[in-house]
């Protein structure tokens, strides 16, 4: 299906819980207001395959963490037989107790993040003494093939602006891929204390990548910018995500979002969604589903345009 800008949407990131065992200063909560709902994983069964009716063909989980939830397994087992892809954001923290269970479950792959591999740096962003943890689940991740497991690093001026090298040994190291990611805020805050005195322009970061890299590919989504870098005779991967004031960003977007409670959004920053749950509550069939997922991707624009 596609939008009134000629994009086919074929993803879908569904937010599964807003509980966190992190306390990230930069978190943007999905762009949904505190609430304690959640859907059950029948729920969010029967929304997969609504969106699989409309030709979305790959899930990605995210939370808060989606490992806090105790169903978690079964949530992955119960959507992963109607998408081409389920993968999963998380922080990484319970990872290394549920990587063989998830991949049995039929996860494909997981984003992790890791914004410092510095400890003092990453109780800083986190407030958590749980750097050793991540570092257990990523290797679990990759010996359990959540493959390929992406580390995600949010870039931040006066914190991590200067660990990119470290950050892709690790990567070779560990055999991931690092996914350098620009903060973001919503444009009615590009005034904020916090985004002013943190937010990082990766122009510099792409320059530099660009100088070392033996190769260069460009993703269809968002049209992001694989680097491939030489390191000790193999090749190091770093994508770079580049989403504030990026119209390529928002033309070559393809997925919305269900919120933990049951929205559909069109973007991060849309403040409204299609509330699909209240639907499915009040047992209305599946072509009003359908018309609610068809609502929302009508009304999509870009954000950046």
């Amino acid at each position: 299906m596609k939008d009134s800008y000629n994009r086919e949407i074929t993803g879908l990131r569904v937010s599964v819980t807003q509980k966190c065992n992190l306390k990230c200063f930069y978190c943007h909560n999905e762009g949904q207001e505190k609430n304690n709902d959640e859907l059950s994983v029948d729920e969010i069964q029967r929304i997969i395959k609504i969106a699989k009716k409309i030709g979305i063909r790959k899930v990605k989980i995210t939370g808060g963490e989606p490992l806090l939830r105790k169903d978690i397994i079964e949530i992955v087992r119960s959507i992963s037989g109607y998408m081409d892809e389920v993968s999963m954001t998380t922080n990484g923290v319970l990872l290394e107790k549920y990587a063989a269970q998830l991949k049995k479950a039929g996860l494909s792959r997981v984003n992790i993040s890791l914004d410092s591999l510095n400890p003092e740096a990453y109780k800083k962003i986190t407030d958590k003494d749980y750097l050793t943890c991540i570092l257990h689940g990523i290797k679990s991740a990759v010996k359990n093939n959540l493959r390929p497991v992406k580390i995600n690093t949010v870039w931040m001026r006066g914190i991590n602006e200067n660990g990119l090298e470290e950050m892709i040994h690790f990567a070779y190291e560990n055999n991931v891929i690092l996914q350098v990611i620009e903060m973001e805020t919503a444009k009615e805050n590009e005034n904020n204390l916090l985004y002013k005195k943190y937010h990082h322009d990766l122009l510099s970061v792409e320059k530099e990548l660009k100088r070392k890299a033996s190769r260069v590919e460009v993703r269809q989504m968002h049209h992001r910018k694989k680097y491939f870098l030489p390191f000790n005779g193999k090749e190091v991967q770093v994508e770079i995500v580049r989403p504030m004031h990026n119209s390529e960003f928002c033309k070559y977007c393809n997925r919305i979002r269900l919120t933990s409670d049951g929205k559909i959004k069109t973007c991060l920053f849309d403040k409204n969604g299609v509330d699909i749950i209240s639907l499915i509550r009040d047992n209305e069939t599946n072509d009003k589903l359908i018309e609610g997922f068809e609502k929302a991707i009508h009304i999509r624009k870009p954000y950046w345009c």
